[in-house]
């Protein structure tokens, strides 16, 4: 069975397309069920939408939770639309994300670490000028916020869990093994999953997220998965599906999950 649980649409500021068109394209690919996971408003902030071009406005969350809920019900029996967003994590605004997200009916929650020390983890420039031994700082810190995500309570998924490499391929190559595998026990002790997202490929590292030694690791400590193509524009909805349950299974998976109503649904790892 066919799912993929991280999709945006035009609310984001850089993504193609409305929702139905994200839904659409699930059907096409063969979906039972599609996620729809748009960027949450920036809630750190008391602008109304203070980085139009990475997230929605806060007036738009009713919008976009209304306008999933209701092609739920339009596209019923034909495939499962899930209500679904992505939200960063900041440690310092963690409760206003936890308040105001709990008013609403979702079915996941994406937790993604897309910022620390208030710079992109996408931005090349942040890695310059910096020793060795701050490379490792820079690293150790972004998976001290994951294990902080996982810990929280509030995602059911983490998101991409090295994609500080996307635009830095380097980053795999700094020595941090011991920050990885407390982080990969700390979410199986939590009981969260994280996603094999495919959107890697769209950036300088080319590939998954997260890589082989990763999911091995994982697969180790008992860390479950599940699947997003991260999709911006909705010709990648369910994009390499079948090689990454093939890649899974060769590593040792025999199911993946899924969200409804937050309750994890377990599926079969079928290639």
């Amino acid at each position: 069975m066919k799912f993929d649980l991280h999709t945006h649409h035009y609310r984001c500021g850089h993504a193609d397309g409305d929702i139905r068109d994200y839904v659409e394209a699930g059907i096409a690919a063969g979906l039972k069920v599609i996620g729809i996971s748009d960027h949450t408003p920036y809630f750190g902030s008391p602008e109304e939408q203070p980085f139009p071009r990475i997230a929605m406005a806060k007036r738009e969350l009713a919008h976009y939770v209304e306008e999933v809920l209701r092609l739920k019900a339009e596209y019923a029996g034909k495939i499962d639309v899930l209500l679904g967003i992505e939200s960063d994590f900041f440690p310092e605004h963690i409760e206003v994300y936890r308040k105001t997200l709990a008013k609403y009916p979702f079915d996941y929650i994406i937790g993604s670490v897309h910022s620390t020390y208030n710079t992109s983890i996408f931005n090349k420039n942040r890695w310059k000028g910096l020793s060795p031994e701050e490379h490792i700082v820079q690293k150790e810190t972004y998976y001290d916020y994951i294990r902080q995500s996982a810990r929280s309570g509030m995602f059911q998924i983490l998101g991409h869990i090295d994609a500080m490499k996307g635009n830095y391929p380097a980053f795999s190559d700094i020595p941090a093994a011991k920050a990885i595998d407390d982080t990969l026990q700390t979410i199986a002790e939590h009981g969260v999953s994280i996603e094999i997202n495919t959107s890697g490929k769209t950036k300088l590292s080319g590939g998954w997220y997260p890589a082989d030694d990763i999911l091995e690791r994982a697969l180790h400590y008992g860390v479950e998965v599940t699947f997003g193509s991260d999709a911006h524009k909705p010709s990648r909805v369910g994009d390499e599906w079948d090689q990454v349950a093939a890649r899974l299974y060769d590593i040792g998976y025999r199911s993946w999950v899924y969200y409804k109503n937050k309750q994890k649904q377990t599926v079969p790892l079928e290639t």
